[in-house]
């Protein structure tokens, strides 16, 4: 009897032990979370059976003093298997499979946990059944890692260091600072997404999808701890008109929570993509599957493509008779280049609508709009109109039922440079509303995507990248090249940017500087053309004068012909901040774009997933001299074959585009 008495309470101990763990594992087995219900609420995450992320707390702290995840009992524990196709317009790939494993787990109180493993990460989020309004004063996230190892991540360069409430108003514009765990700034914050490498070449990226009336999540060091808190800010209370040329709201006091909430509701859902194959990062579609399905019924009217750029050019023609400038000669000028080109769109940024106003129905005096839309509707071009972001808020719905009527296509909405609760709710309030009236939407001046651009597709693009805006200004130390061969495995793992590429005058190692009304790009003519592979942009740029275009029209053919949503993309050869190859394919066509840091390479490209046989191509290559003379190139026909690598040298902050028919 004492023998079975023990047995029964050892039986019972492991019973117990294994009551309070929870393991959800990937289809493939590679990835598995545990999740722990022991005193606190915790998880923890393997990677071929090593520990990536340790045991890390997950809570929310209510209004009503209760904690989410303290002390937490499991009512009841569920699971189930995905594998299915969604689709995915306007984006990389016609379609994504989504195939995972999930965990839910019913904490009581009408709140649960979601966990879910991918092959590529695992991701969770808490979600609240309650019909009631609910306040969340704060949410712990926290990952925690075994061991002090590399990170690139992008500190907030706005506010004070040590004042963390003062970083909560930023645009979400910086390079990558690379350091290690121990090393970072405690007194900065860290805006998503943000990679960290452990060893074996393992990296873990961390973002977030689903944000949407909710604060977007930064993260915090507690170096020299290999800890990473998350850092909210809280709901604004009181705003003013003020900031940028008065179209923004200043925050003059905020709440001691971070939301009021509406239930039932899913909060934000909590990445980590988990690779040990710097291919398998850039490919990533998690906030994609992650985020909510589409709520735009049909799509048929949405129209992605390129624009006719005038901000970055500083409306800079030459060869004409009349003065440049904000004008309707000027916009004509650049309409009519836009139809000789076949360009979808022009933008007229800002400068069109009275400043210091905040009032888009105060058009200048040198703008006829109307004139403008019907000239550039005769010759098969939409126009788009730049808004500042209080502009835009303080009449929404008026401005896009006048300007929809008007014949406008879309708005690039700007300086919106927060991700509170108010500024998350107002971004997918402004899609909804852009979706009403068929207006496509460019959110510049805003943090990463984070999931909208799948719940409204006519949602385009989004900024939250040091594009190539910055060359205006930027200093010759700004290493943009480095950043573009961190971009795919960073920033564009969150979605689709509005990275403004195009640039005609290219300047080599050495050669670049600012300049605000001839600006150059860092690197060489074909890493421009390049760029329209390598980056996600539905409602891509033409960054450069219409006259710098015209002188290298064939350049200029290309990047009129190229799409912008894709079929299918392929990774086909990367290494985080050294270099990217990417294939994309639009019907029967792929486009092969490369491009490197400043390190000269010899690519050899695998194209085995070409169609058997040989195939006639069309390359465009860095001329011998690019390394001097960022603009020298050469275009050939080239033969290539699915049985044999292709080889292509790349310059220094080179690149190269192979299209294959």
């Amino acid at each position: 009897m004492k023998n079975i008495f023990l047995f029964t309470a050892a039986a019972m101990t492991a019973i117990g032990v294994m009551a309070n763990d929870y393991p959800v594992t990937s289809p493939d087995g590679r990835v598995q979370a545990n999740v722990s219900t022991d005193g606190v609420l915790k998880y923890d995450v393997k990677f071929n059976g090593n520990v990536v992320i340790d045991s890390s707390s997950a809570m929310l702290k209510l209004g009503n003093g209760k904690v989410v995840g303290e002390n937490p009992k499991v009512k009841k524990a569920s699971r189930r298997s995905v594998d299915e196709m969604i689709a995915s317009p306007f984006y990389r790939a016609d379609s994504i499979r989504d195939c995972f494993n999930e965990l839910t787990l019913n904490l009581g109180n009408d709140w649960a946990l979601v966990f879910r493993a991918y092959n590529d990460g695992v991701a969770y989020r808490f979600v609240t059944s309650s019909k009631k309004p609910q306040i969340i004063v704060d949410e712990t996230v926290e990952y925690n890692f075994p061991m002090d190892v590399d990170a690139a991540v992008p500190y907030v360069r706005a506010g004070s260091e040590g004042d963390l409430t003062s970083q909560f108003v930023n645009s979400f514009e910086n390079l990558y600072t690379e350091t290690t765990l121990s090393q970072l700034n405690n007194g900065k914050l860290m805006f998503l997404p943000i990679t960290v490498t452990e060893p074996a070449g393992v990296r873990v990226c961390i973002t977030e999808s689903g944000l949407e009336n909710y604060p977007g999540l930064y993260l915090n060091s507690t170096a020299p701890s290999t800890t990473l808190k998350g850092v909210f800010a809280p709901r604004p209370k009181t705003l003013e008109q003020g900031g940028y040329n008065a179209l923004q709201m200043i925050i003059t006091e905020r709440e001691d929570y971070i939301a009021r909430v509406d239930s039932p509701r899913g909060l934000p859902w909590r990445i980590a993509i988990v690779t040990d194959d710097d291919r398998n990062l850039a490919a990533s579609n998690l906030t994609y599957q992650l985020a909510e399905p589409s709520r735009v019924a049909d799509v048929s009217w949405i129209k992605p493509g390129k624009v006719a750029w005038d901000w970055w050019n500083n409306w800079n023609l030459d060869g004409v008779d009349f003065l440049t400038g904000v004008n309707n000669d000027t916009y004509k000028a650049y309409i009519d280049f836009a139809s000789a080109n076949g360009i979808e769109y022009v933008i007229l940024d800002e400068g069109w609508a009275v400043n210091l106003k905040a009032d888009l129905f105060q058009v200048v005096d040198e703008i006829n709009l109307q004139e403008l839309v019907d000239y550039a509707a005769a010759k098969n071009v939409g126009l788009i109109l730049w808004a500042g972001y209080y502009a835009f808020a303080r009449d929404m719905e008026r401005v896009c039922d006048h300007y929809s009527k008007m014949g406008i296509k879309g708005f690039k909405v700007d300086f919106m440079d927060r991700d509170d609760q108010i500024m998350t709710d107002f971004n997918a309030r402004a899609a909804e509303m852009a979706a009403k009236y068929h207006l496509v939407l460019d959110l510049h001046g805003t943090h990463k995507p984070a999931g909208l651009n799948r719940t409204y597709p006519n949602l385009l693009n989004f900024e939250g990248v040091h594009g190539l805006e910055n060359t205006k200004w930027a200093p010759e130390s700004y290493d943009q090249v480095k950043y573009d061969v961190m971009v795919p495995f960073l920033r564009q793992v969150a979605g689709p940017l509005d990275y403004t590429q195009g640039a005609m005058l290219n300047g080599s190692r050495g050669n670049y500087h600012p300049c605000n009304s001839e600006p150059m790009s860092q690197g060489t003519r074909c890493r421009q053309l390049a760029l329209y592979v390598t980056f996600d942009s539905p409602l891509n740029m033409l960054c450069d004068s219409p006259s710098n275009y015209m002188r290298e029209q064939e350049c200029t053919d290309y990047i009129a012909e190229i799409p912008t949503v894709w079929d299918e993309t392929r990774i086909l050869d990367a290494s985080m901040g050294e270099y990217i190859v990417t294939a994309r394919r639009k019907g029967d066509k792929w486009y092969i774009g490369g491009i490197t840091d400043w390190t000269p390479r010899d690519m050899k490209v695998d194209l085995s997933f070409l169609p058997a046989g040989n195939h006639t191509a069309t390359l465009f290559r860095d001329g011998v001299n690019a390394h001097r003379r960022g603009r020298d190139y050469k275009k050939e026909t080239v033969n290539v074959s699915a049985q044999t690598p292709f080889d292509v040298h790349v310059a220094p902050g080179g690149g190269f585009v192979l299209i294959v028919e």
